[in-house]
């Protein structure tokens, strides 16, 4: 099926297109001209299309290149959405009249439907139907707001009577059709409305949305350090762990399985005991901000912001292989990043997670490494603190621009629908809480308690040391940090904040710090994340991130330090 976007220019009609075909697109000169024009693919009724999006123009009467195209391409068109401005539904409707006269199956879309109603102009979609002997849908094409719409009415088009009009006559239909369908109002704006408009434009959208992130973290990581420390910690230290240290000293008083069952020592967090560190690590230190995240994100779901969020986002996603509704899981990743990673189960093919999850993986931190990076840096300047984070994005949009360009298949457009704000629904609210944290639980802990088990094993084996004396005058000469830091990289396969902890008792530069800091996120995660990437991600993928982590992480470093030191 071939789809055509016809419209007068400045209708919102690339826009439109940039919405449905995501950033599988090919622009191209139409042939015997110099005349523009995009085509791309998009998902139809379970089938792929073709949309192309026609150079605009105000008239069918081929007097000019632009014109000649449209005219030509509407000929070799299967189905046709004429683009309109709600706004200017009287200029517009002159040429929706001319395409109609071609009998092809059409739609009329009425862009930019929020301004037109917040300027009191209402417009009987029923009616203007009836008028056309068409099919009509109101879109936000800045919102993606009816496009879900629009592509399920695609293949539902209808061939109009294909009337032959003159100049005259058609100016006049369109003064018939708007005394029937149109009517203008003066309209006040709520206090919710003009919320709506100041959360879904970037001006003000982008400010706000910062601002919101923020609050959330901050009541987050308040929440859950509470939670940790008056509930979580009492239960693990004073109940859990003198009971099962008991029962399995009473088989194993010591050796490899006492060692393999309770750890290497009695910290609940470095021991490495499956019984110990293999359950401490989920339900003790990122169960309870899983928790918290996954309700404030569904609080923020249901009351209709956070597609906002991916609204705003999209252009930028779209670079790298992605659409805006990838946002989510990387800001769950900046909580933890187990969580973050399963989230990505809400795109849509192999290449979206993939990409999201590398990237999730290289060069987004969780929050307890962000606090302590930012608490060993800050000490020194903010600017230590601001080169940290202003690497990791270049990292996240490099990578992110490579992968998409190296990694094969889809990445198609996912098509958001804006809903007005609303009440939340407590009781939906915790419900879907409940099953995401249920989901977390079955995939994430036992993989958990497996990279335990194998990370003691490099323990008892003295294969962990090993590495870190072969590896420490290697990570001196690249990256110029001493080679005691080794240690502690090493240990942020255990806990990555735990690791940056770490980095505070070696004599170091403030640079040297800040490298190793930045080394710490893009080398191998912790030992949660590790298991939910080969969960997710398959051993073939497991391995490609596995890989592109260590060469992203010695280029980083080699350039840093030619740089920086």
């Amino acid at each position: 099926m071939k789809i055509l976007l016809i419209g007068n220019p400045n209708v919102g009609k690339s826009s439109l297109f940039s919405r449905l075909t995501g950033v599988e697109v090919v622009c191209s000169n139409y042939p015997g001209t110099t005349v523009n024009y995009s085509s791309g693919t998009v998902r139809c009724a379970n089938e792929k299309a073709e949309i192309i999006d026609v150079p605009g123009t105000y008239s069918l009467k081929a007097e000019n290149p632009a014109e000649k195209v449209a005219t030509d391409m509407i000929t070799h068109g299967d189905v046709i959405v004429n683009v309109a401005d709600a706004t200017n539904l009287e200029r517009n409707l002159n040429l929706t009249l001319q395409v109609l006269e071609y009998g092809k199956p059409t739609i009329v879309c009425l862009n930019m439907s929020d301004d037109a109603r917040h300027l009191g102009i209402e417009i009987d979609k029923q009616a203007l139907e009836d008028a056309l002997g068409v099919p009509v849908v109101e879109t936000v094409a800045l919102t993606g707001q009816g496009l879900k719409e629009l592509i399920e009415k695609i293949p539902l088009a209808r061939s109009p009577p294909a009337i032959k009009r003159s100049e005259g006559e058609r100016w006049k239909e369109i003064g018939r059709i708007l005394e029937k369908t149109q009517k203008r109002h003066d309209k006040q704006h709520s206090l919710a409305e003009r919320l709506e408009d100041a959360t879904i434009k970037p001006l003000t959208g982008i400010p706000i949305a910062l601002l919101t992130l923020y609050l959330l973290f901050a009541v987050i990581i308040g929440a859950g350090q509470m939670l940790t420390q008056y509930v979580i910690d009492p239960f693990f230290k004073q109940l859990y762990l003198p009971v099962i240290k008991a029962a399995v000293e009473a088989f194993f008083a010591s050796g490899i399985l006492h060692n393999l069952l309770l750890g290497i020592s009695d910290d609940p967090v470095s021991g490495l005991g499956m019984l110990t560190t293999g359950l401490y690590i989920p339900l003790g230190l990122i169960l309870p901000f899983v928790i918290l995240f996954y309700l404030a994100l569904g609080l923020l779901e249901d009351i209709g912001y956070l597609p906002r969020i991916a609204t705003l986002m999209d252009n930028v996603m779209h670079r790298i292989g992605l659409h805006g509704s990838a946002i989510i899981p990387a800001i769950l990743g900046m909580g933890c990043k187990v969580p973050g990673i399963l989230a990505t189960r809400i795109l849509e093919t192999e290449k979206q997670r993939f990409i999201s999850t590398a990237l999730i993986a290289i060069s987004i931190p969780c929050l307890a490494q962000n606090a302590v990076v930012v608490s060993l840096l800050m000490r020194y300047g903010i600017q230590y603190v601001a080169i940290v984070y202003v690497t990791l994005i270049i990292i996240h949009i490099v990578v992110g621009l490579l992968l998409n360009r190296l990694t094969k298949g889809e990445s198609p457009e996912i098509l958001l629908e804006i809903p007005p704000y609303r009440k939340p629904s407590f009781q939906t609210t915790i419900k879907k809480t409940w099953i995401r944290v249920k989901y977390f639980l079955k995939d994430a802990v036992p993989y958990i308690v497996i990279g335990v088990f194998i990370a003691n094993i490099m323990f008892i084996t003295g294969t962990t040391q090993k590495i870190a004396d072969i590896a420490g005058p290697t990570l001196t000469a690249a990256f110029g940090i001493p080679g005691d830091a080794v240690l502690a990289i090493l240990v942020g396969f255990i806990r990555k904040d735990a690791a940056v902890g770490m980095l505070a008792a070696i004599p170091m530069t403030p640079m040297q710090l800040m490298i190793a800091c930045i080394l710490l996120v893009t080398y191998f995660p912790c030992i949660a994340t590790l298991a939910a990437l080969y969960n997710e991600l398959g051993i073939k993928n497991f391995l490609k991130t596995i890989g592109l982590m260590l060469i992203v992480t010695f280029i980083t470093g080699t350039i840093l330090k030619v740089l920086l030191l």
